[in-house]
């Protein structure tokens, strides 16, 4: 089994703001692992605020030792191993895992979506993130989104009605809203998420600081519409805390460390009767169509990576009516730019 990786900087379209920074590119560690004559494909997206970097994800791999992934994989085991070596880091686990899942795939002939017990026919809408910005800079963002049936806006400032106003005065989809932790007084919050709903928002993300269990509870009982928890909720461990403060959980693979812990917080998740919303940082295809392929068992999905990025390694997944199309292709069937 080899294990080779590179470095890459993902580009944006627009810069991307949301309530705390800015951003116009994102660090990814592009991940293969070789076995068999096959190889298997994975990425981690390293977005600053989560404290990895080109040098943390290099320092890492070069203590894996992929002699440890014994075929079949036992991809319990593997996180384990990962967690071993160091905490935190989990795009770059997530990396690892998706790159064995893709093997995984390859070597049964097999999509991953089937092998993780996934229905296509019960993929959800993804939606089409906006960040903050200027109105003529969000009046073309919208234009950008025709066709997608689902707008998710970053708020968290002073100007956040301003922001839904100019999406309404030239859209009717319904909208998604992530305040990343970008609210503070409680009362003006359930204030806000009233007016919202007005609007057509169906869920906001993470409304308080992740810390402010009791104000994030107290909005989850008094409102009229899902509250999501996305900081708060980062691996297996968070989910059971969420239950009675959030109606959901946001799951992304660059915080559950890849697709296999990914589906164990599903499953969990639906023990306890939370909602799932299934996110994703800046990524290209590889990871969009790891998380595509637990889709399927989620209520929402947010994966628009490459549609908000201008140097996608690979070809954009196929969708139709807003939805990813998960393909029959053994692994991830991640395609390369020709």
């Amino acid at each position: 089994m080899q294990l080779t990786y590179q470095p890459y900087e993902l580009l944006l379209k627009h810069t991307f703001t949301i309530a705390k920074f800015s951003r116009t590119s994102t660090p990814l560690m592009l991940v293969q692992i070789t076995h068999e004559g096959q190889t298997g494909y994975g990425e981690a997206s390293m977005v600053p605020y989560m404290g990895e970097s080109h040098q943390s994800a290099a320092a890492f791999l070069s203590k894996v030792d992929v002699s440890q992934f014994n075929y079949p994989f036992d991809f319990a085991a593997i996180i384990n191993y990962l967690d071993s070596i160091a905490p935190g880091q989990p795009a770059i686990k997530a990396a690892i895992d998706i790159a064995l899942h893709d093997l995984d795939g390859k070597l049964q002939n097999k999509p991953c979506w089937q092998l993780l017990g996934s229905d296509p026919a019960k993929m959800p809408v993804t939606s089409y993130t906006i960040g903050i910005d200027t109105k003529e800079v969000i009046i073309q963002k919208v234009k950008e989104a025709e066709g997608l049936k689902v707008i998710k806006v970053k708020l968290g400032r002073d100007s956040d009605k301003e922001l839904i106003q100019t999406i309404r005065s030239v859209t009717d989809v319904p909208l998604y809203v992530d305040a990343n932790q970008g609210w503070t007084d409680r009362k003006q919050s359930l204030d806000m998420i009233y007016w919202l709903r007005e609007q057509g928002v169906q869920l906001i993300e993470q409304p308080m600081l992740k810390t402010d269990i009791d104000g994030n509870a107290w909005l989850t009982q008094h409102s009229p519409i899902p509250i999501i928890g996305d900081e708060a909720v980062q691996r297996l461990a968070d989910v059971e805390a969420a239950k009675g403060v959030y109606h959901g959980i946001n799951i992304k693979l660059m915080k559950s460390a890849g697709m296999y812990e990914a589906h164990q917080m599903i499953n969990k998740a639906r023990q306890l009767g939370l909602k799932i919303l299934i996110g994703c940082m800046s990524e290209t295809s590889c990871a969009t169509l790891a998380a595509a392929a637990l889709a399927p068992q989620c209520d929402w999905a947010d994966l628009d990576g490459p549609l908000l990025t201008t140097n996608n390694p690979y070809q954009n997944p196929k969708m139709v009516n807003g939805k990813w199309v998960l393909s029959d292709e053994a692994g991830l069937g991640v395609r390369f730019n020709n």
